[in-house]
């Protein structure tokens, strides 16, 4: 089941978060993929690091809750272009 599920054109997407923590590093990093959800099997995956970084992947994700839609559809974009 995906995070999240957002339109961007004509196109249904699947995005689902993941937190990681780069070696010697003391922050968590938020990491997204998104899938387009009419390929099946599951596609391929457009991976890509959102700017937001947390001490714990507790508050990393809380944070993630309140990414609007809007911005997930504009990064889709910029990485589809």
């Amino acid at each position: 089941m995906p995070w999240r599920v957002i339109a961007h054109g004509d196109q249904v997407w699947h995005v689902d978060v993941v937190a990681e923590r780069p070696a010697n590093a003391a922050a968590w990093q938020l990491v997204l993929s998104f899938r387009a959800a009419a390929e099946r099997p599951r596609g391929r995956a457009l991976w890509t690091i959102y700017p937001l970084e947390a001490t714990s992947k507790t508050s990393l994700f809380i944070q993630a809750e309140r990414i609007p839609n809007t911005a997930l559809s504009e990064l889709l974009a910029e990485r589809l272009e």
